[in-house]
């Protein structure tokens, strides 16, 4: 085993990490810098700080990236509209080349030979956390205890836990717990009876979002704000990019909205099952959607769409810092510059519908597209020529084939 001097931990306090932290301390006999990314998980991060000095720890980092996170991350990725095959709203694919850029900062700033990180050889993270290393900081060596230990079910790391005394939750104790991954764009829930497919996910495993059923039976309408494809206002009131992603989150939260449950296909070959809850982000993407529909330019507007699956896919196999995503980024930030305005919406029973929008750059004209008399004029006659040419190929297809 090479010799390390010092290890960055990304630490959440949990179970997993927990143990890690301990591991690495008796595998190295090293010290152990533990750096606690605070992207709005929605939970006392302070608990956090006593965890890691009961295990010993001297150098404990938790660091506020709410602002980081929103700003440059979640705000860029949803100028594309990315979706993971279609539903996922990439909420912890997102959060990781965020945390892996501090993992080695911090690495730096410590002069630390390695970092370590608590995904596992079967998921996705520890593709986002490696290959975002590789891409900063290719002289830092990665820890990937879930690949080097014995240990090989959730029951193994609660015995481990017990045999060392490491604090456990209650609600974990006896069994494999939920593994669960939360940050102010999302909460992502697997593991226990979701790995059953067949089987329906109980009530209690959503926590940020009521029941659709149970939401408020009269809708509520909001205003959403953007400018150059950007959040910048909900209800008229400007704030902060991650102040404005919580409101979004409330709102969406009491409504219902942005449940999933979905079975997808991980980078490494096997399908997998979560439940999602994306409130805000939900509505966001919706309104950004409506905002666009009056101010891109039809061609821009699908040649948006037919990259938006590459660029989420790299997003979710862990290309953030790669030159192909940066190269995607930049046509989508160029086709951003007039995508300002204001989208209303109807949060009601599950649903974020579009009711109205409105932009000084929109590219809707009223008098081209009535039916009845307009100042600017049209002739249709114009169209019998469009389609002629539209259809040559079409009756030379029809003649040869004796139609």
């Amino acid at each position: 085993m090479t010799k390390i001097e010092k290890i960055v931990l990304s630490y959440s306090g949990g179970l997993d990490t927990s143990i890690i932290l301990k591991w690495l301390q008796e595998t190295y006999g090293c010290e152990v810098v533990t750096f606690t990314a605070d992207l709005g998980q929605g939970e006392e991060l302070e608990p956090v700080r006593a965890k890691a000095e009961m295990s010993g720890v001297k150098d404990i980092r938790i660091v506020d990236l709410r602002e980081e996170f929103v700003r440059d991350f979640v705000f860029p990725m949803l100028r594309a509209n990315a979706l993971y095959e279609g539903q996922y709203l990439l909420g912890s694919s997102i959060a990781r080349p965020l945390i892996a850029k501090h993992l080695v900062g911090i690495a730096r700033e410590v002069s630390a030979d390695a970092v370590a990180h608590g995904a596992t050889g079967k998921g996705n993270d520890q593709l986002r956390f490696e290959l975002a290393v590789n891409a900063l900081d290719p002289s830092i060596k990665v820890i990937a205890p879930w690949r080097q230990w014995n240990i090989r079910s959730r029951m193994q790391l609660l015995e481990y836990a017990e045999k060392h005394h490491i604090p456990v939750p209650s609600d974990k104790c006896g069994e494999a717990p939920f593994s669960i991954d939360a940050n102010l764009l999302h909460t992502s829930t697997e593991g226990k009876i979701l790995e059953n497919p067949a089987e329906v996910a109980p009530d209690h495993v959503y926590q940020r979002t009521v029941d659709p059923i149970d939401a408020p039976d009269t809708p509520e309408i909001i205003t959403i704000g953007f400018e150059r494809g950007d959040l910048v206002s909900v209800n008229g009131k400007a704030m902060t990019p991650a102040a404005l992603l919580t409101e979004l989150n409330g709102l969406g939260g009491r409504h219902g909205v942005g449940r999933l449950d979905l079975v997808e296909n991980r980078f490494i070959g096997m399908k997998s099952r979560g439940i999602y809850e994306t409130p805000g982000g939900t509505i966001l993407l919706t309104a950004h959607r409506g905002i666009e529909s009056i101010t891109l330019d039809r061609a821009a507007a699908h040649l948006k769409d037919e990259i938006m699956p590459r660029y989420a896919e790299l997003i979710y196999n862990g290309f953030w810092f790669a030159p192909e995503r940066e190269m995607l980024q930049a046509l989508i930030d160029h086709s951003q510059a007039f995508v300002s305005g204001e989208v209303t919406l109807r949060l009601y029973k599950g649903s974020a519908s579009v009711i109205s929008r409105a932009s000084a750059c929109s590219l809707y004209s009223a008098d081209l597209v009535t039916f009845e008399e307009s100042a600017i004029t049209f002739d249709h006659h114009d169209a019998e020529g469009f389609i002629r040419l539209n259809g040559l190929r079409l009756r030379s297809l029809a003649a040869r084939n004796g139609r």
